[in-house]
């Protein structure tokens, strides 16, 4: 073999990324701290292990019926997954992908499989919604799921302090309905918490920091997407604070003359 062909045999092709127009990530939370900006305010922000991910496979209108992009994150122990997932990783020819998310897009504008995805595709400065899985917190009564009040402590009903009350429905139905607030299993639930700004990103180390709290335990997953909410503008904001200051100072050089 020539030195040409070992070269070319050695050379690897390289991995192309998703465009940044796709504004979605999966991350991995790591816990909280504190930050300071630039105008010297502390943030109480997450730091939030984002990507690199990779586009997994994709879905189109025509096939599907839907349009939406799949990235995976993070590898598993080859024995550990199943048979769909060792063939995907075969195609991808990466390890067996440990989490994988769709996410709905109107276009998909050049997203292919095999595609890398990082914290680079967010800015300082912009607005996200993250969503995660609370924490479980077991069996819990109606006063810790619910907020109910409790009984009364007085007239001897010492052992009625915590007890939800009365379940019934009259005796016109003589049943309890369905959705009556009772006693049960709380937490891991799917919770969003929307239009979130992205106080620093840290591309070096695959961190986005965000000023909010996000559900669920450190370690868990976190899906982060571009917001759809209305976002401050605050090259609007000195505009609108400017005009004012104008108005107002023209309001002033125009008073009426005294009455004599």
């Amino acid at each position: 073999m020539t030195e040409e062909n070992k070269t070319n045999a050695e050379a690897k092709p390289e991995i192309q990324a998703l465009p940044q127009s796709h504004k979605f990530l999966i991350g991995q939370k790591m816990g909280m701290t504190q930050l300071f900006d630039a105008a010297g305010s502390l943030h109480a922000v997450t730091v939030v292990k984002a990507g690199p991910c990779r586009v997994a496979y994709t879905r189109t209108k025509e096939h599907d019926g839907y349009q939406a992009v799949c990235l995976g994150f993070g590898h598993k122990v080859e024995h550990r997954a199943n048979s769909a997932e060792k063939g995907l990783a075969k195609k991808l020819s990466v390890q067996p992908i440990k989490h994988l998310k769709e996410f709905r897009v109107a276009d998909l504008a050049g997203a292919l499989p095999g595609q890398t995805a990082g914290v680079e595709r967010f800015a300082e400065g912009e607005y996200v919604d993250l969503q995660g899985i609370s924490k479980g917190k077991g069996f819990a009564g109606g006063m810790k799921r619910h907020g109910f009040h409790g009984g009364p402590a007085s007239h001897g009903a010492s052992d009625r302090e915590r007890a939800p009350g009365s379940l019934g429905s009259r005796r016109s139905l003589g049943r309890v309905l369905p959705g009556q607030r009772m006693a049960g299993h709380m937490g891991v639930d799917t919770v969003s918490v929307q239009k979130v700004k992205i106080v620093k990103v840290i591309p070096e180390e695959n961190l986005i920091l965000v000023n909010s709290g996000i559900p669920g335990a450190n370690g868990s997953m976190v899906y982060i997407t571009l917001t759809n909410k209305k976002v401050p503008n605050p090259k609007a904001n000195k505009v609108s604070k400017n005009k004012i200051k104008s108005d107002a100072g023209k309001a002033a050089a125009k008073k009426p003359a005294a009455k004599k």
